[in-house]
Parts: C-alpha cells; structure tokens; sequence
C-alpha cells in the first residue's frame, strides 16, 4: 500500500475515508456495544495470539514483527503477524467467520461499525499508559462513551516547500506564511511558467486543514453533530477557490498527478499541503528535490488548524486471551516500540512521553509534530466515509461550484446519518 492516496500509509496512522466497509458478524454475540474491560473479566488462556495488520511495506511488517517476537519472547505467549493483502476485507471475513485476529489495525471510520455490533473489546480504560495518548487521538477511538483502543501512531498535515523554487522567487524565512493573507501572496509568488505556487489533493483529508484553521469541521469532536454548514466551513472553502480562481493553486489532479506529493515530487507545485508520509516518497522517488516542512498558516481568527490521521490497536470481543492481547498493544504502544516504529518507517508517537526524543531524532518534522495541540480527527460515525467519498466529489470541482451549496448537501447526508 503507497503513502499517496486518500488511504495513505497504515502504518503513518493514515488509512482513513477508506470507503464504507461491510460489517458483518457479531463478535461473542453481544447486542448493543461491545464489551467493556475489566481486569477481572479479560479472557485468559495458553492460546497463541494472532496479530493482523496492513502495511505499508517490508519495512513496516518486519519493525511490527520484530516488536510482537521481542513481546512474545517475554511473555512466553506464542504470537503470530499477518500482513494483510486487504486489511478491510480480511478483517471483516475474519469476524463473519467467527475467527478474527485477536489484535489488529483499525482506523477511525471502522471504529463505530465494529464497536456497535459488538466486536470489539472496550479495553481502552484498562490501559497503563492511557493517559499518555493525545487527547485528540483518544476521541478518534472513543464510541458511545467508552475508549476501544489505543493509538497506533499518527500523521498531520502540514506545508511543505520546494526550497530551490522559494529562493529563486527571492523568498526568505522571513516570507515563511504566518496567515492566509500571506499564503495566497508567496502562492502567487511563487507560480512561473511550468509550475504553480501551491497544491494539495481535492479533498476533504487535505482542504479540511483550512476548514479546522476557520473554526469548522465535517462534524464535532465526538461526532455526534454534524457541523458541515457551520459559517467557518463557508470561509474556508471560499479561501481555496480564490486561490484556484487566481492560478496560483490547482489540485493535484489537475497537474496530471494522482496526489500532492507527486505534484511537488515533480516540481509541478512549489509547495504542498500533505502529511508527513511525504518524506517517504521524497527520498525514494524524488531525492533531488529539496524542501522543507512548516506549520500550515492561521485561519481569519489567528486560529491554527490541521487534520490528523490515526489507527488504533482493536482487541476482538471473541479472542480466547484478552489479557495477553492487552499487555501485548501495551507494548507495542510504549515509548521504546513506537520509536522504533518510527525510525523503521516513519509514523509519529501517539504518546507525549515520546515527543522530545522523536523530535531530536526528527527535527526537519517537527512541525507534524506540533500539530498534534490543535489538530482535528476525521468523523467517526458509521457511514461517514460514504458522505465524506461524496463530498469529495463535490470539491473536485470546487474551483467552478458554490461553497455553500456543496457544504449544505454534505449536512444533509450528515444529519440522516444521525436520524
């Protein structure tokens, strides 16, 4: 799986807007939730653990396999690591089948599907380091009042610049933008004959940065209220198509590029609004283009704003060893493991412990880093990916279409969600 498209790596904390996936099967029979964990009522047994997860290549699959064999070894619990061809698709047939893994990746938009139909363990409470997560990644996994899991990692989006392309338009740091009145000027700047100033994806997991940075988003934190139509949204999406009107950005599709880091890989942008997967593809597909990563500007309101991308380690409600399943995720979610982690392939730490040695070891990123204070989960209610696939659509074409128009439809197919 490439770090390009809309479901980036899985192993950056990125698969999200993955499209609806069908739930089947009820993990131990449960009706209406799943279980909620306990150290008293976690199953126990000599049963070996499986571990399915999706990944985004060998380096990911043998870091993850190392940190389970180092566990296991510990533990003396037998534990075995599948890297899924679809991690969707298997872990559904997994608990229709009655047979899930006991420990497995899980991303946001997946979370309420599972968690409602009762298969997966609520074991979120349970956890030694739980109040370590960012508390904006422990929302993302909240559903009904109860923490399911715990952060895998995650990703921010921030704004990266060509820094060959910044000088020759006789930019300093001083021009770095600190708001969007001065992202559009050195936008504008720095679009020449072959290239313009900015890009990024057209869609929602990239244009809602600037949605968040105006005080909107798709829904609330807790997903519980649709917020599409809020004023902040209408400002945000009038912002983008200004930029679009003007020339000085088009989308990445619009270059001829299947994402924004492929727009920038290929000097057809001189800068781009992406995640930090981007270091991957830039170092392996394009190691000549120099650039750099800054915070993204504030909104009208001085406000900053991002979105953040995220997975969770999910425990099945039907696993024979509960207990080993969760010392095992206690594991692989501590400083050491997540570290490790991110110096094999990249992800940031979902644990605040973790933040002053990832940022030593990873000072050109730190700026993904920092959007952790004020970025923005993706909404987690079931059918959500649906509407947001739809939305998406619709800001395709957003350099010709209706803000308004295309932000009320979406809080339509929002609220008949909630009905």
């Amino acid at each position: 799986m490439t770090r390009h498209s809309t479901r980036v790596a899985i192993g950056a904390g990125a698969l999200v807007l993955a499209g609806s996936i069908v739930l089947t099967g009820c993990g131990s029979g449960f009706s209406g939730g799943s279980p909620s964990a306990s150290s008293g009522d976690l199953t126990s047994s000599d049963k070996p653990l499986n571990i399915l997860i999706g990944s985004s290549g060998d380096a990911e699959t043998k870091a993850v396999n190392s940190a389970v064999a180092s566990w296991s070894k510990g533990s003396g619990t037998k534990a075995t690591v599948t890297a899924a061809s679809d991690l969707n698709q298997q872990l559904s047939q997994g608990f229709a089948s009655g047979s899930p893994a006991d420990v497995f990746y899980l991303s946001t938009d997946a979370l309420a599907g599972y968690a409602s139909n009762g298969s997966l363990l609520a074991y979120g409470d349970q956890l030694k380091n739980k109040d370590d997560f960012y508390p904006s990644l422990l929302k993302s996994f909240t559903y009904d009042g109860k923490l399911y899991c715990a952060p895998k990692d995650f990703s921010t989006l921030q704004l990266v610049i060509n820094t060959d392309m910044w000088a020759k338009a006789g930019l300093t740091d001083a021009d770095i933008p600190k708001t969007w009145d001065q992202l559009a000027a050195v936008s504008k700047k720095l679009t020449a004959d072959g290239h313009v100033g900015l890009s990024m994806s057209g869609e929602y997991a990239r244009v809602g940065a600037f949605m968040v940075a105006a005080g909107g988003g798709l829904m609330n934190a807790d997903s519980s209220k649709a917020t599409a139509d809020a004023a902040g949204n209408v400002t945000a999406l009038d912002y983008v198509k200004g930029l679009l009107g003007g020339g000085s950005m088009k989308f990445a599709a619009d270059l001829g590029s299947g994402w924004g880091g492929e727009a920038f890989g290929t000097q057809k942008a001189a800068m781009v609004v992406e995640g930090n997967w981007i270091t991957g593809a830039m170092s392996n597909d394009y190691p000549t283009v120099k650039y750099k990563a800054v915070e993204l500007p504030a909104g009208p309101d001085g406000k900053k704003g991002t979105l953040q991308f995220t997975n969770c380690w999910g425990i099945s409600a039907d696993s024979k060893n509960q207990k080993a399943a969760l010392d095992l995720v206690e594991h692989l979610t501590s400083a050491d493991s997540q570290l490790a982690f991110s110096k094999a392939f990249g992800p940031m730490p979902s644990i605040k412990s973790a933040a002053d040695a990832w940022k030593k070891d990873n000072a050109a990123l730190v700026p993904f880093l920092n959007g952790a204070d004020y970025a923005q989960g993706v909404p987690t209610l079931k059918g959500s990916a649906d509407v947001v696939k739809d939305f998406n659509g619709k800001l395709g074409t957003l350099a010709t279409g209706d803000p308004k128009t295309i932000l009320d439809a979406t809080q339509k197919n929002l609220e008949a969600l909630l009905k």
